[in-house]
């Protein structure tokens, strides 16, 4: 029993190791082999095929672990953030997200674009709908624009060129959109002097 139990954690390790080398080699191209993630996961092929039976299962749950991400990160960030700089920095993950899926569209869309679309895009517009809703409701962005409205705006984070410097293009149109979105707030009225 108990080596079944100390075999759980390794398991667990494996999983997590297997899930970050696809993303990274995913992103770098879609063409990663299953056999190039094993070895930069630093595991072996069985273990990697226990975990993932297919190459499309192992994109499956990369996809799926970032569509998570992106979802948690939406209320963490209003936690800690006004709702403006809350959107803006959930832009920047969604980008990075943006930048991994780029990587993954020939698998992507080979294979099950229809599923990742209905378990991503749901739970995606929820989180955007969390951030902008906050804003809208403190005056802070825009009025009158949908979670749908916004998805549709940094959609071209799917079509950028995979160069050196997407992650400046990216940063620069995502400040022209969140200008856009911002309501400027007017300076308060000066203290009458006494």
């Amino acid at each position: 029993m108990a080596k079944v139990n100390a075999a759980r954690p390794d398991s667990a390790r494996n999983r997590v190791k297997i899930l970050d080398a696809a993303r990274t080699a995913l992103a770098v191209s879609g063409d990663a082999t299953m056999q190039s993630i094993a070895r930069a996961a630093k595991v072996g092929q069985g273990t990697l095929y226990r975990h993932f039976p297919t190459r499309e299962a192992l994109v499956l749950e990369v996809h799926r672990r970032d569509v998570s991400a992106l979802v948690d990160a939406a209320p963490e960030l209003l936690e800690r953030l006004p709702p403006e700089q809350a959107l803006r920095a959930w832009f920047d993950q969604l980008a990075e997200y943006g930048h991994v899926k780029h990587g993954l569209l020939d698998v992507i869309y080979a294979s099950m674009h229809k599923q990742l679309d209905d378990e991503g895009t749901g739970p995606v517009l929820d989180a955007i709908q969390l951030i902008l809703g906050a804003g809208q409701a403190a005056g802070s962005l825009r009025a009158g624009l949908s979670a749908e409205d916004i998805l549709l705006l940094v959609g071209f984070l799917w079509r950028l060129d995979i160069r050196d410097d997407w992650p400046v293009q990216s940063a620069r149109l995502l400040d022209v959109i969140m200008e856009g979105l911002t309501v400027e707030r007017p300076e308060p009225p000066p203290k009458p002097r006494r």
